[in-house]
């Protein structure tokens, strides 16, 4: 009898160990495209991320464990070559064996043109002696739909002049969520069942999400903003917030006395009631930057550099930026 019993128990182990192999290997470059796969996965396995903490994309150096990781995957997903620019070379060196899903040619997803000239400025603007690109003046809903993402491999699709903040739109973050589901199911079939009820959970959280902020955001959606970069278009367009302008400040430089006099000029003409900065940007430089206007400022994270990745990060995001503008804008003046 124990014999037989020892068998079972090994052979359970067995078993157990074999099934969480079974389980693919994933990788994700940022965090919030990481907390819908996280959230898909759940019970399954917890997928890589590559781009951790505070760290952006946009100046982002891999590591030697994220070459690992891209060398063991089975499935890759990014944004695209416009967000996550320095992974197009270690996906064409280390990816080979896994299928990269660029999440911007997802089915449903719509993107939207960066804006420049008028009162959105150029985002490779310097900060000295910029002018202003005349007669750019882009349509608020100037959607562009796409083709489906590629099998294996990535297509080098030419995504400039598009912004690459699509999660931000929860439409958007949807179609998103039914990509990753149809391609957790067809490396990893065994976990069918779950990848379905977990795709189904995140829809209708998404769903709920969507409704909560929208009715907190109507008593400030029509009070002017300014933006220190123009990333939250996909927020502004699906919640009809007024964003009337950005001002590009780079986080490393405070402006020259010629680039002060161009923002506090522009920010008196387009009186707005806040002005809004990311979280890498110094307190100082917000300052300075407002210093001789009326606008109050704020700051928005749009990539959760500030919060924990995992399932929740998307909520967190997307809860947090609604409140920095309610917070913000609700103020009296």
């Amino acid at each position: 009898m124990k014999t037989s019993l020892a068998a079972l128990f090994a052979t359970a182990s067995v078993f157990a160990a074999s099934s969480a192999l079974a389980a693919p290997e994933v990788v994700v470059s940022v965090k919030p495209i990481h907390s819908l796969v996280a959230a898909v996965m759940e019970g399954v396995a917890v997928p890589k991320l590559i781009v951790e903490g505070a760290a952006s994309p946009h100046t982002f150096t891999m590591k030697p464990s994220n070459a690992r990781s891209l060398e063991k995957a089975d499935v890759i997903f990014w944004v695209g070559e416009n967000l996550e620019a320095f992974l197009e070379k270690p996906l064409d060196a280390l990816g080979k064996k896994a299928t990269v899903v660029a999440l911007s040619e997802a089915p449903g997803v719509a993107k939207l043109k960066l804006r420049e000239g008028g009162t959105f400025e150029s985002h490779d603007h310097s900060d000295e002696g910029h002018d202003d690109h005349a007669g750019h003046d882009h349509a608020k809903h100037d959607h562009d739909k796409h083709d489906h993402a590629t099998e294996a491999g990535h297509d080098d699709h030419d995504h400039e002049g598009f912004d690459m903040h699509l999660w931000l739109d929860p439409s958007n973050a949807k179609a998103m969520v039914k990509e990753i589901q149809a391609r957790l199911i067809k490396a990893d079939p065994e976990h069918v069942a779950i990848y379905n009820r977990n795709a189904a959970e995140l829809e209708k959280k998404i769903d709920a999400l969507d409704q909560e902020i929208r009715s907190a955001l109507a008593p400030v959606k029509a009070k002017p903003l300014v933006v220190f970069h123009d990333a939250y278009q996909y927020f502004e367009h699906h919640y009809d917030i007024n964003v009337v302008g950005s001002i590009t400040v780079s986080p490393e430089t405070v402006p020259g006395a010629e680039r002060l006099s161009e923002i506090h000029k522009k920010l008196a003409s387009l009186n707005a009631v806040c002005v809004f900065a990311e979280p890498q940007f110094q307190p100082k430089l917000i300052d300075v930057v407002t210093a001789g206007t009326k606008a109050k400022s704020g700051t928005l994270d749009p990539e959760g550099a500030t919060l924990k990745e995992g399932p929740e990060l998307y909520f967190s995001l997307m809860r947090s930026m609604a409140k920095s503008l309610i917070d913000c804008l609700g103020k009296d003046a």
